[in-house]
């Protein structure tokens, strides 16, 4: 009966399997290469009474609603500041927005009464027999696990140790996104959401900080064919930035000027993950590192949803970890195809190839009923009949923890 668990990621998935695995009786072990949780970040949201259920069922949800930012409205604007389209909170923020930052840390609390967290390390190599997998890390030593889980996102690491090359497996979809806060120089008022300029292929934003008035964070994305760079090499990343946002009017060049001191900033591409099995044998793998989208393809509600039924089913068969592991990818894997398709259109949406695209887009949402027809849709799109968990396994589980 497989119960040792090991979790590769403790950004927003991990730690959502971590926290189901230990009620249902198993002893997770999260791996993350990052020395500490990562603060701050875009806001991520939920949307939809599947992602609220399951949240409500982990009991964070109030814990999210009392850190929530009020949802992040957005307003495109000409050269000169006039307004050319203005999108609700509702439109990005869902039900629920927060700093990825602030999810991350409150599902971190929430699992690690019972769960072990290594920061700073990573697996170097998988190698499965009959009885586990076993594991070699960077600075650990050796350890061998019944199970293995890839929750470490678009890039994962599990994913190329077990399933192949990411190139086989991460398609681009022609733009890049970047972001990084900066003081708030620009006087802009609390509660306003973000401003943003768009020139054909570009789209420079920048709004405040819903935590710290004081500070602001800039929000920028380009059209470009796929770039060949090292993603750990900011300065390079900033350099790209320069040359494809260098001579737009509006902010931009103050914006731009703020990266020099940037230590923060997030810069990958719009890219789509598409992966023909989500297990092989004993890994398994869940969340973006399954089915991803970088942005607009609501990968944190579906990382949390799917978290919550590969626990389910593996404490539904805890000896036939294949089975489960096939029923959970039946159950969750059109689901995330189907929110997973937002992504596709997210470049194209905030930064339009040409001006017809430009004008095309602010005048048909412009119009309320549009608008609220893709609202509509967007919460169709998140919702999933939930497996129910077994109430008594449940309870029994924390009682057992209770009394470890």
């Amino acid at each position: 009966m497989p119960r040792t668990v090991l979790i590769s990621g403790a950004g927003i998935a991990g730690p959502a399997l971590a926290h189901w695995l230990t009620r249902h009786g198993f002893h997770p072990t999260v791996v993350e290469l990052a020395p500490a949780l990562r603060p701050g970040g875009q806001a991520v949201d939920f949307r939809g009474e599947t992602h609220l259920s399951v949240l409500h069922q982990m009991g964070v949800l109030e814990d999210l609603r009392r850190i929530q930012t009020g949802g992040s409205p957005m307003t495109f604007v000409d050269a000169h500041d006039k307004p050319l389209l203005h999108l609700p909170a509702e439109f990005a923020g869902g039900d629920i927005e927060v700093l990825r930052g602030d999810l991350s840390r409150v599902l971190y609390e929430s699992s690690l009464p019972s769960t072990e967290y290594v920061f700073g390390d990573s697996a170097t190599s998988l190698t499965e027999t009959a009885t586990g997998v076993h594991v070699t890390f960077r600075h650990a030593p050796p350890r061998t696990f019944d199970l293995v889980i890839g929750a470490d996102g678009i890039h994962s690491h599990v994913r190329r140790l077990a399933f192949g090359p990411e190139a086989d497996h991460v398609t681009h979809l022609g733009y890049y996104a970047a972001g990084w806060s900066l003081p708030n120089h620009l006087d802009l008022r609390p509660g306003t959401g973000s401003l943003g300029h768009n020139a054909p292929g570009r789209l420079a934003s920048v709004g405040t900080d819903p935590t710290d008035p004081t500070r602001a964070r800039a929000f920028f994305v380009f059209a470009s064919p796929e770039l060949s760079h090292d993603h750990d090499d900011t300065e390079t990343q900033k350099r790209l930035l320069r040359q494809a946002f260098t001579g737009l009017p509006w902010r931009v060049d103050q914006l731009l000027d703020s990266l020099t001191a940037a230590d923060d900033l997030y810069f990958d591409s719009i890219s789509r993950v598409d992966v023909p099995t989500w297990s092989s044998g004993r890994i398994a793998l869940l969340g973006d590192a399954a089915c991803g989208a970088t942005i607009g393809g609501m990968g944190t509600g579906t990382g949390i949803v799917a978290a919550y039924v590969l626990a389910g089913e593996l404490a539904r068969s805890p000896e036939d970890h294949q089975a489960a592991f096939t029923r959970y990818e039946s159950l969750v894997r059109p689901y995330a195809q189907g929110c997973q398709k937002g992504g596709d259109r997210t470049g194209p949406f905030l930064a339009p190839a040409s001006n017809l695209g430009l004008r095309l887009r602010n005048g048909l949402l412009s119009r309320r009923r549009i608008l609220t027809w893709m609202l509509k849709a967007g919460k169709q799109t998140s919702t999933l009949p939930l497996p129910l968990a077994n109430p008594d396994a449940l309870q029994a589980a924390d009682a057992e923890h209770s009394a470890g």
